[in-house]
């Protein structure tokens, strides 16, 4: 299978059944949300460390009799003079305990994000090689998070050693030039300079293959280290053009990201490339490499129009998410429950800091763009709603947590607002329908939630699983709909209507 071959199966394989691969490149996004729970643990045991030992109190009265209003950035003497009657103040909350938990925490959301990661990886490269092969992507992927994720670890961990290792050679080697003669030291740079490039290209070359040997040839690290070197030894046309297509989309990306940056569209940027392009070179390396092995099944083009495919989709998606909504009001309730009791702790935790520390809605609005804004509302609050709801797969705990921290953070934000009749005018045309629909996400994690661990304990068999991640595409499909047209109301609407009014 040449290149153009290969490109023309990927994009048809993606647009025939995408519901049955995508899921899991949206659980991609939901990786920090899974791993950030370390570290909220960690901040939520040094609050109540900090209340048992009366020294949040100390500091809330300390902080009391201070006048907290910050004072002007353009004066250095007055920042120091503010921030040294501060500092006193704060001594309470420096407690070696406190200082340990955050430790720990971030110690344990590093090892949480590097497990899930590798947990995930083996779920989207099996669910690909199950399409690849013909079958059902979906219960491939979920075979492969068991049974491989150490696999993929273990991938990840021999690559970075390789990188560290051929870094330190390249290291030493210089040194002992320079320790010898300067003009050798300057020599050896060259060479260890060139050398190093070359094989750490290599390197790379290989462990791009070997996922896809992983999964197509079912074996372990060393197997599928010596399968992708096989498959470049005897295509190196085929490896190298996948690498140089692979090099294209991500310095198509970084420019698009760039660019979009000043625009708003960074995290719509972000978005599009974890679930269109980490998907399509997936399959694309994985159909090389299976074309390969002779496993690859025969891709029949699509002859549906992609407008026609893009209006049913949004149909069938906006049909989901009704049925969802009107499936399980108890899952809506207790989201609802969760955003508005978290919403009310925001607004009391901050109570301290009222009328000193203040936010601006009409701050925040000042050298607002309609259209840069509407993409950047969309695109951040699709991607939260995306990840809240895939990071419930993980026994519902991350769901829960990401809908308490945004109303934390929206509680907390309204308490310090110092204009609260224009957040509130600002807020209502767009979040009546964007509010509701971070509650459908978070209603739908704790759906995928339950119905991961019933899996896992083997009340509910791996399709059951694979139908529930297939309704859970479609119906964020539907939230993202409704999401975009929050955005255009927040962008175009919901910062002027109210200003001759208030």
């Amino acid at each position: 299978m040449d290149l153009s071959s290969a490109v023309s199966a990927t994009a048809s394989t993606l647009r025939r059944r995408p519901a049955d691969l995508l899921p899991f490149y949206l659980l991609g996004t939901a990786v920090p949300v899974v791993a950030r729970i370390g570290l909220f643990v960690a901040l939520a045991g040094t609050y109540l460390h900090y209340e048992l030992t009366g020294r949040l109190a100390d500091a809330r009265r300390a902080l009391a009799e201070l006048d907290l209003t910050p004072p002007d950035a353009q004066d250095p003497e007055a920042v120091q003079a503010w921030t040294e009657s501060v500092t006193p103040a704060l001594e309470p909350l420096a407690s070696p305990t406190a200082l340990l938990l955050v430790t720990v925490g971030m110690a344990v959301t590093l090892l949480l994000a590097i497990l899930t990661y590798a947990a995930v990886s083996a779920g989207q490269m099996s669910a690909v090689a199950g399409r690849v092969r013909g079958g059902r992507g979906l219960t491939a992927g979920i075979a492969g998070v068991r049974e491989r994720w150490l696999t993929f670890l273990g991938l990840y961990v021999a690559e970075l050693l390789l990188w560290v290792g051929v870094t330190l050679l390249a290291g030493l080697a210089v040194a002992g030039g320079f320790l010898v003669n300067p003009f050798l030291g300057a020599a050896v740079a060259l060479v260890a300079l060139l050398v190093g490039l070359v094989v750490l290209l290599l390197v790379r070359a290989v462990f791009a293959f070997a996922p896809a040997a992983v999964v197509i040839d079912e074996t372990g690290v060393v197997g599928a280290v010596e399968g992708a070197g096989g498959f470049i030894r005897r295509n190196p046309v085929d490896a190298l053009a996948y690498l140089v297509v692979a090099v294209g989309v991500l310095v198509a990306i970084s420019s698009a990201a760039s660019a979009l940056a000043f625009l708003g569209g960074g995290a719509a940027v972000a978005l599009a490339s974890a679930v269109v392009a980490a998907p399509a070179l997936d399959l694309l390396k994985t159909l090389l490499y299976g074309d390969h092995r002779g496993v690859v099944a025969p891709v029949e083009p699509v002859d549906a129009r992609i407008r026609d495919q893009f209006v049913g989709g949004l149909r069938r998606g906006w049909r989901e998410m009704v049925g969802f909504v009107r499936r399980t009001p108890g899952l809506h309730l207790v989201t609802v429950l969760v955003g508005v009791g978290f919403g009310v702790v925001g607004w009391l935790a901050v109570d301290p800091f009222v009328g000193a520390v203040t936010t601006s809605i009409e701050s925040r609005l000042v050298g607002h763009l309609p259209p840069t804004a509407a993409l950047n509302f969309f695109g951040n609050n699709w991607s939260v709603a995306i990840a809240t709801s895939f990071a419930g797969t993980a026994l519902v705990v991350p769901a829960l947590s990401s809908i308490a921290f945004n109303g934390l953070a929206l509680g907390a934000t309204a308490a310090l607002e110092e204009n609260l009749a224009a957040l509130v005018a600002f807020v209502v045309p767009h979040g009546i329908l964007e509010i509701p629909a971070l509650f459908v996400s978070g209603a739908l994690g704790i759906h995928l939630g339950i119905v991961s661990w019933r899996t896992f304990r083997g009340s509910l068999s791996r399709e059951a699983f694979a139908d529930a991640l297939e309704n859970a595409f479609w119906v964020l499909i539907g939230v993202g709909a409704l999401i975009a047209v929050a955005a255009f109301i927040e962008g175009f609407v919901s910062p002027y209507y109210w200003r001759p009014f208030l």
